[in-house]
Parts: structure tokens; sequence; C-alpha cells
């Protein structure tokens, strides 16, 4: 498996209007062959932190998704909400259950 954790912090006036993309992406991203998981989740003591969890087959299906249409509409919809660049880290699985 190929997993990637996207740490992302969002201006304070955008949190509904991204959530919701975010939601829309996520939901369209668990149709593709190559997604095992994707998961959207928000920090409790900070507002407009997030992470993203994606788990892939491979990391060839982690480029495709990057292909999407959905990927493509989230990442220009939200670029603008962000309060900095989004960062990524990529993981190998050890052990998962």
């Amino acid at each position: 498996m190929y997993i990637v954790i996207v740490h992302i912090n969002v201006k304070k006036e955008y949190l509904e209007e991204f959530e919701k993309a975010t939601i829309e992406n996520a939901e369209n991203s668990m149709k593709e062959e190559g997604v095992i998981r994707f998961d959207f989740l928000k920090q409790k003591d900070e507002p407009g932190k997030y992470i993203l969890i994606e788990v892939y087959k491979t990391e060839e299906d982690a480029l495709k998704h990057k292909e999407t249409a959905h990927y493509k509409k989230w990442r220009d919809t939200v670029e603008t909400m962000m309060a900095e660049p989004r960062k990524s880290v990529k993981y190998e699985e050890i052990f998962f259950s």
C-alpha cells in the first residue's frame, strides 16, 4: 500500500466551504479503483487544521488520483482557502489492520 497524509491549514472564513468541497472530493475518491481509504479529519482544538489520510493500493494509483476531474476541481477550488500551502508526507505500510 501507498499512504499519503496531507496536512492542511485553512483560513477561518472558509471552513464550511472547504469542508463541503473536501467531502465531495473524498466521496468521489472512494469510487476510484485504486483507493482503499480516504479519511478527512479536523483537529479538535484548532479550527482550520485538517488532515487527509489517503490509502492507495499502489503509488501509481495515487498518481492516477491526481489526474481525476474531482481532484482537479477540489485543488482549484480550495487553493485560495488555505492559510499556507498544504504539506503531504508519503508512507509505506508496515502493519495495517
